[in-house]
């Protein structure tokens, strides 16, 4: 079985009809998903409502600013406005994102206490927020705040992050490049927004990887890239926990972006995480052709049955 945390509340963070960070991308999957010969292998768990879960603060202020949270706060309460020219907020964004996160964290006690796989289907997205400040879409830090709690498991010593979203994760490598409990690698377009990623960023403990990839570059690059370095880079490390920053704007089909992946590459690359027989944790980054989106998310969990 397969779990999928999702609320309809995460629909909420409205960004603008226009805007490719919409609602409707979850909306998209969540459609694509119920329509699968196999929906009966999954679950689906609505997010630890914030008034049970009370960590959920404390834990981003661990990883974030005091000062950018209350902004964020701050700008919400009052209707609303933007964090950058990228990134707008709305009145329900603040506590969406916080839902969010609580949702990452439930994600991390269901593969840790049952082993079978789990996607957070929420939003915003998370791995361009760095301590400091929201952008490029993203308000927290999801990924490595989950990572800082899987830490809080006894049973868990170190965990890895896979960032495999076509943009760099300049957010979760900012924030975890300096634990040597934590691992980060990241294949993404480069030179290409947010402008960071370079091969030689090896994190304090040499436990960054970072691979950059030209425009135009396809499943076989990947292969390559996942046999040759991600693979044993992963190995090497010996997580407990792997958690994937599931990002699927490296379609060709992707308006924002060049990389030429098709959603059934997805499935391939979802098979070699499988051989690291790790428990594995996915959330949703970015992705921004709602077709081809739903498809690689249905292609990954199909991998994983």
């Amino acid at each position: 079985m397969i779990s999928i945390i999702y609320s309809d509340e995460f629909l909420d963070h409205d960004t603008g009809i226009y805007h490719p960070e919409k609602a409707a991308r979850l909306t998209a999957i969540v459609e694509a998903l119920k329509q699968t010969e196999w929906q009966s292998k999954l679950t689906w768990h609505l997010p630890t409502p914030l008034e049970i879960r009370d960590e959920v603060i404390p834990l981003i202020k661990q990883v974030h600013n005091q000062d950018y949270v209350d902004r964020l706060r701050r700008i919400c309460q009052q209707g609303g406005g933007r964090l950058d020219a990228d990134t707008p907020v709305s009145a329900r964004s603040y506590d969406v994102a916080l839902l969010a996160v609580s949702g990452w964290l439930d994600g991390v006690e269901r593969v840790l206490s049952t082993g079978d796989p789990t996607f957070i289907l929420a939003r915003p997205p998370g791995h361009h927020a760095t301590s400091n400040y929201g952008m490029g879409f993203c308000l927290f830090s999801n990924a490595a705040i989950a990572a800082y709690y899987a830490l809080e498991n006894k049973r868990v010593q170190k965990v890895a992050i896979l960032d495999w979203d076509v943009h760099h994760g300049n957010g979760t490598q900012d924030i975890v490049e300096n634990h040597p409990q934590i691992a980060y690698c990241s294949l993404h377009q480069f030179p290409f927004y947010p402008g960071t990623g370079e091969a030689r960023e090896k994190g304090e403990f040499n436990n960054v990887l970072n691979i950059p990839l030209s425009a135009g570059s396809t499943i076989k690059d990947y292969q390559e890239h996942f046999e040759g370095q991600v693979i044993p880079f992963l190995k090497n490390f010996q997580p407990d926990l792997v958690i994937v920053s599931a990002g699927y704007d490296a379609n060709q089909a992707d308006p924002l972006a060049g990389i030429c992946l098709h959603p059934q590459d997805y499935g391939i690359l979802t098979k070699y995480l499988l051989t690291l027989n790790k428990p594995l944790l996915f959330g949703l980054e970015g992705g921004y052709d709602l077709e081809t989106l739903a498809a690689s998310v249905v292609a990954t969990l199909e991998a994983l049955l």
